[in-house]
């Protein structure tokens, strides 16, 4: 049939024409900032013109709201200053306004007001802290006075507490010996009544002084010899009644020296045991205890 297609022929291609590049389309973009920008200028120059009339309007309105004179711009209108009806100006050499110099003032007048009232609650509880801590001095020297051993113990009062410096040479303990002489268990027994009677913890400190011991001997060094006279004094204390949960003993060798061993007692003085009855009373009143004691005792601290 003369207009049924034929399967077998192909239909000619139509002739499709290569698209042309615009090599200037960035000028739209261009345009486009461009007038952007110049709307920006023109927004931003409205904005610097002040329209006299509405500001001496608005100045006006707020001269009656707040009932101070203001003037918005010089010669637009007679009702006052603006800024003088806003707070004062900054002090810019003392970088804070009058009115806040006052409440700094008042400020540090509560501070120091304060501090001085701290200072003397500290200085109250320290006077406490070392009147409890003399009554117990008062009361072992009496102790051993009672028992014949007067002038046995030499006592301070420093920034840990009542200190009883007792020597151990011909009194606690022989030469390089850790068993409790008689004279020693007599003068713990005469102390231990007071050291019990206290709520204060006990710390029990064995020294040694700067001679070494002997080589080939019971004690390797002088820190072995002064932690078991330590720990010898606090099982006694403990026997006497003391609580064992307030004592621990430390040694210290001859580390810790009570005069210089230049000193002609240097040798028997620094070889002894401290009983230590610590401070209940807080840091800050504890390091007033020094002077306080060196003022009691009428020397220098």
């Amino acid at each position: 049939m003369s207009g049924s297609a034929h399967p077998g022929r192909k239909r000619p291609k139509k002739h499709e024409e290569e698209e042309h590049e615009n090599h200037e389309r960035w000028l739209v973009s261009y345009a486009d900032m461009v007038t952007l920008l110049m709307c920006l200028f023109i927004v931003l120059f409205a904005m610097s013109q002040v329209d006299k009339a509405k500001f001496a309007a608005l100045s006006a309105g707020l001269s009656a709201s707040f009932g101070a004179p203001i003037t918005a711009l010089p010669g637009t209108t007679p009702e006052g200053s603006v800024l003088d009806a806003l707070p004062s100006p900054v002090d810019l050499a003392a970088g804070i306004a009058p009115d806040q110099k006052a409440a700094q003032a008042d400020v540090d007048a509560a501070a120091s007001q304060a501090a001085a009232e701290r200072a003397k609650r500290v200085a109250a509880e320290a006077s406490g802290a070392y009147d409890e801590l003399a009554a117990t001095r008062d009361a072992i020297d009496g102790a051993l006075a009672a028992a014949g051993y007067g002038g046995a113990a030499r006592y301070e009062i420093d920034e840990r507490g009542l200190v009883v410096h007792i020597v151990a040479d011909a009194v606690l303990f022989d030469a390089e010996e850790a068993v409790l002489r008689a004279e020693g268990r007599a003068i713990l027994d005469a102390v231990a009544p007071t050291l019990t009677s206290l709520p204060n913890v006990l710390r029990v400190e064995g020294h040694a002084n700067h001679l070494p011991v002997t080589p080939g001997g019971r004690w390797p060094s002088n820190w072995e010899l002064s932690a078991y006279r330590a720990t010898t004094v606090l099982t006694y204390l403990a026997r006497d009644g003391v609580p064992e949960p307030r004592m621990y003993a430390a040694g210290y060798g001859s580390t810790q020296p009570l005069v210089p061993e230049t000193d002609r007692t240097a040798i028997t003085v620094n070889r002894r045991v401290d009983i230590v009855v610590l401070s209940n009373a807080s840091a800050e009143a504890n390091a007033l205890l020094p002077g306080i004691d060196a003022a009691h005792r009428g020397v220098t601290p």
